[in-house]
């Protein structure tokens, strides 16, 4: 079978393109497993979209948004929760674990809600997972004065804000290699969110400032 280069009307055979990538030192990029970490088949309520894409707020600790998302590693899959404050684009609660449920989407949302202390009546986004859907996290919510939202079905722009962390996240820790343990893997999480994305790495969007200098001008509440 041959490889059309339609753009310029070369047609290349496979055996020479290996034969060209292995000249130059190049190897094919394995296709990456997909795990389904978003299972909105469910009998749970789902809440209104109640931040309807205002990724913006006017302060800190008014909107909130959180997502989970999955890396790779020899000893199974290792789930990752956050909770990103869209003021400030900050990551105030996380957390991880080789299973995916409910208790790590409250976990991170727990870390959140004893670093910052939000005042009742915070927006809270989501995606209609059944770890956000379910009523364990619903109650919890309720307890902390939470206004729950969620995205629309099918459409991942309504979390742009985490969804574009975790692809962030997943290129600058190059996360296509294998990590040998979930410890080493959550080492190394760890540090990326503390050390360097929330202190140090500049956001276009907060005028190149990091979440953490963006706050100190702009003190949180």
């Amino acid at each position: 079978m041959s490889v059309e280069l339609r753009a310029v009307g070369i047609e290349i055979g496979r055996n020479r393109i290996a034969r060209l990538m292995r000249l130059e030192g190049l190897k094919a990029k394995k296709r990456r497993h997909f795990r389904i970490t978003t299972v909105s088949s469910h009998s749970y309520p789902i809440a209104k979209n109640v931040l309807n894409r205002q990724f913006h707020p006017p302060a800190a600790n008014k909107a909130w948004a959180a997502d989970i998302t999955y890396l790779s590693t020899k000893e199974g899959w290792l789930y990752l929760a956050i909770v990103i404050d869209l003021f400030s684009r900050r990551i105030v609660g996380w957390a991880m674990s080789s299973k995916i449920d409910a208790d790590l989407a409250i976990s991170a949302l727990r870390m959140a809600i004893q670093i910052r202390s939000p005042k009742p009546g915070l927006v809270v986004h989501t995606d209609r997972g059944s770890q956000y859907a379910c009523r364990e996290y619903r109650r919890f919510i309720a307890e902390h004065g939470i206004v729950p939202s969620m995205s629309r079905k099918g459409d991942c722009w309504d979390n742009a804000v985490a969804e574009s962390f975790f692809s962030t996240l997943k290129v600058e820790i190059k996360s296509e290699k294998l990590w040998a343990t979930r410890s080493e893997a959550r080492t190394e999480i760890f540090e990326y969110i503390e050390a360097w994305y929330n202190r140090e790495r500049r956001h276009s969007s907060l005028n190149y400032l990091s979440p953490a200098d963006f706050e100190k001008c702009r003190p949180v509440a």
